[in-house]
C-alpha cells in the first residue's frame, strides 16, 4: 500500500474558501458594497452586464469610458452669485476636495483624474444667501471633464443651481458637503441639445442637524445619467431628493439614487417623477435606501412615479430598501408606472374639455408636484413652460 504525503503548500492550494469563491462569481448587488477608487485603471470598461450599467446604453456612453484629456474650452462656465459666496480652485489633495467623494465607476474616476483644478463654491458660516447661485454650463462640442465642490459651512443657508445647455460629451462629478446646522439646496437642470451625452455623479454628506435638498431636472440630451448619492451622517440630519424628467423619442434619461441613513434620528424623502412620449423614449430609475445599524429613530420613504404617454416608450423603475436596525420610526418604498387614468380624462371631457387639453392638464398636475418644490419662482415658471412645449411637440409629432 502506498501512503500519500500532503505538503503545506498542497493543502493550501486544495483549500477553497466558499465565501471568497462566491464573491468572485456573484456580482455586487448592494449599493453600499460597490468598490470605489480614484484610479480609472481600477475599473474595467463597462460591458452592460454590471449591475450599475445593465440598463444603460453602453454604446452611446462609450466616449466617456476613454481616459484621455478633452480639448480645452468645451464647457463655457458663467457663475452668477451673491458677493458673499467664496470661489476657489482646488487641486488634488486640497481640502475639502475628496473629503467625502469616492468615484464608483469609470467615468467618475476619469473626471476626477482629468480635472486638475476643481472649482469650489463655498457658502461661509452663518451666512444666508438672499439669491441663488446660478452656474450656467454651456457645451460647445467635444469631450469635457469636471469635478465641482459645493460646501455649506456651519449654519449657512443657500441654493445652488447648475444649468447644463448646448452639446458635449460630459463626465462630471459634484461633491457636496453640508456642515452642522446648514441648510442647502442644489438643483441640477439638464437642458442639453439632442446629441449631448452627460454622465454625472453627485455625492453629498449631511452633518449634524443639517438639511439638504437635491433636485434633478432632465429634459434635454441624448443620454443623461445623473446619479445622486446622499449620506445622512450626523444626528438629526435631513435629506430630500426629488427628480423630474420628460423623455422624448430616442432619449435615455437615467438616475440611480442612493440614500444612506448613517446617523441617528435622520429623515429622508425621495420622490422622482417622469413622463415619456415617442418611439424609443426611455427612462431608468433605480432607488437604493440603506438604513445603517446606528441610524436609530430614522424616518425614510422613497417613491418613483412614471406616466407613459405614447406607445413605444419604456420606463424602468427599481426601488430597493435595506434596513440594518429594528429601531426606526418608519421606512417604505413604492413605484408605479402607467398610462393616463381614463377616469380623470372622462371627468374632464365630460365637462367640455377636449382630449388634448384634458391630457395636458393631467400631465401638468402630475409633474408640477416636483416643480413646486424647487422654491425658485423664475425657474418654476420656466420648467412649467418647458413641459408645455414637450406636450405640444408630442401632439404635433
Amino acid at each position: 500500500m502506498t501512503t500519500a504525503t500532503t505538503t503545506p503548500a498542497d493543502s493550501a492550494a486544495d483549500h477553497i474558501d466558499p465565501a471568497a469563491l462566491v464573491a468572485s462569481i456573484v456580482p455586487v448587488q448592494t449599493r453600499s458594497e460597490r468598490a470605489t477608487s480614484f484610479d480609472p485603471a481600477d475599473f474595467g470598461t463597462p460591458t452592460g452586464r454590471e449591475v450599475n450599467w445593465k440598463l444603460s446604453p453602453i454604446d452611446r456612453l462609450a466616449p466617456l469610458f476613454v481616459d484621455q484629456a478633452g480639448p480645452t474650452g468645451v464647457m463655457q462656465v458663467e457663475v452668477h452669485a451673491p458677493a458673499e459666496l467664496e470661489q476657489l480652485r482646488l487641486g488634488h489633495g486640497d481640502a475639502p476636495r475628496g473629503e467625502h467623494f469616492r468615484p464608483e465607476d469609470l467615468p467618475s474616476a476619469i473626471a476626477w483624474s482629468q480635472e486638475a483644478e476643481a472649482p469650489l463654491l463655498r457658502i461661509p458660516a452663518d451666512v444666508e444667501l438672499t439669491e441663488p447661485v446660478v452656474v450656467r454650463l454651456t457645451g460647445t462640442g467635444g469631450l469635457a471633464h469636471a469635478h465641482v465642490v459645493v460646501e455649506a459651512q456651519p449654519h449657512s443657508r443657500g441654493t445652488v443651481v447648475l444649468r447644463h445647455e448646448g452639446t458635449a460629451q460630459h463626465a462630471q462629478n459634484v461633491e457636496i458637503i453640508v456642515r452642522d446646522g446648514a441648510d442647502l439646496t442644489v438643483v441640477s437642470v439638464q437642458n442639453w441639445d439632442d446629441d449631448a451625452i452627460h454622465a454625472s455623479a453627485h455625492q453629498a454628506r449631511v452633518d449634524r442637524d443639517a438639511k439638504f435638498t437635491h433636485i434633478v431636472v432632465s429634459f434635454g440630451g441624448g443620454v443623461v445619467r445623473v446619479n445622486p448619492s446622499l449620506e445622512l451622517s450626523g444626528a438629526g440630519a435631513e435629506g430630500r431628493m426629488y427628480g423630474l424628467s420628460f423623455s422624448d423619442a430616442g432619449q435615455h434619461l437615467e438616475s440611480q439614487v442612493y440614500l444612506h441613513h448613517k446617523g441617528p434620528h435622520t429623515v429622508g424623502d425621495v420622490l422622482y417623477k417622469g413622463a415619456l412620449q415617442g418611439q424609443g423614449a426611455r427612462s431608468v430609475w433605480i432607488g437604493d435606501v440603506l438604513i445603517g445599524p446606528y441610524a436609530t429613530g430614522t424616518d425614510s420613504y422613497e417613491a418613483n412615479r412614471n406616466l407613459v404617454l405614447t406607445d413605444g416608450a419604456r420606463a424602468d423603475s427599481i426601488p430597493n430598501l435595506e434596513i440594518e436596525t429594528g429601531d426606526i420610526q418608519g421606512a417604505g418604498h413604492a413605484s408605479a408606472t402607467g398610462r393616463f387614468d381614463d377616469e380623470q380624462l372622462f371627468y374632464l371631457q365630460a365637462r367640455g374639455i377636449d382630449e388634448y387639453e384634458a391630457r395636458r392638464l393631467v400631465v401638468l398636475g402630475f409633474l408640477s408636484e416636483i416643480v413646486q418644490r424647487i422654491g425658485i419662482p423664475e425657474l418654476e415658471t420656466e420648467l412649467t413652460a418647458a413641459i408645455e412645449r414637450e406636450l405640444a411637440d408630442g401632439a404635433a409629432a
